[in-house]
């Protein structure tokens, strides 16, 4: 299992990259987002996904391990192969990704080229507890939170549907602040998200 390859660029379009690597050429599919943080440089380090097919063999690339996490993420919801996950990233930022998953954003999921409906609420479905919980980051914590206690969200989360607000408009109010409050206690969340819902 190739995990990195770290070598000169040789060559790179917004769809795939050439890393030289000890004179060995590999090639990987990238998205957009990979495309503009390497397109300006001359070396990179890029982390590999390997796709094992019984009529082929390939590679994608990607700038960061948190791309990468999330994209694998993605391609573990039914329905949804490495093409799909790779319009996504190519489409939203890995931060608009997850948002929209925990904002229950169907409308947003949906606007990507080749998802319909159906595979916008799968994934939805399928992926806001895990987002929540932090997988699909390069590290175990919440990148969109800016916190490991994702219990707080939750609870906040929950006390707000509880008082008879909709889940998909509590999400979308507990996100932004938590955004802007990262270490806002249970209390602090329900009192501001009160005054937004």
């Amino acid at each position: 299992m190739i995990d990195y390859v770290k070598g000169k660029i040789e060559e790179i379009t917004p769809t795939d990259l050439v890393v030289d690597c000890n004179g060995i050429g590999f090639h990987a599919q990238i998205s957009i987002q990979t495309y503009s943080k390497l397109e300006k440089c001359t070396e990179a380090k890029v982390y590999m996904h390997h796709v094992l097919r019984e009529d082929e063999e390939l590679f994608y690339g990607f700038a960061d391990k948190d791309e990468r996490e999330l994209f694998r993420l993605l391609i573990s919801v039914s329905g949804v192969g490495v093409g799909t996950a790779r319009m996504m990233l190519s489409s939203l930022t890995c931060d608009e990704i997850r948002e929209a998953i925990i904002s229950e954003n169907v409308t947003r999921i949906k606007a990507v080229k080749g998802i319909g409906l159906k595979s916008a609420q799968r994934i939805i479905l399928e992926l806001k507890d895990k987002v929540l919980k932090g997988e699909g980051a390069a590290d175990s914590t919440s990148i969109l939170f800016g916190t490991p206690d994702n219990s707080i969200v939750e609870e906040a989360t929950t006390a707000l549907v509880m008082l008879g607000f909709t889940k998909a408009n509590v999400s979308k109010v507990v996100t932004a602040i938590i955004k802007e409050q990262p270490s806002a206690t249970i209390e602090t969340i329900i009192k501001l998200a009160l005054k937004k819902l």
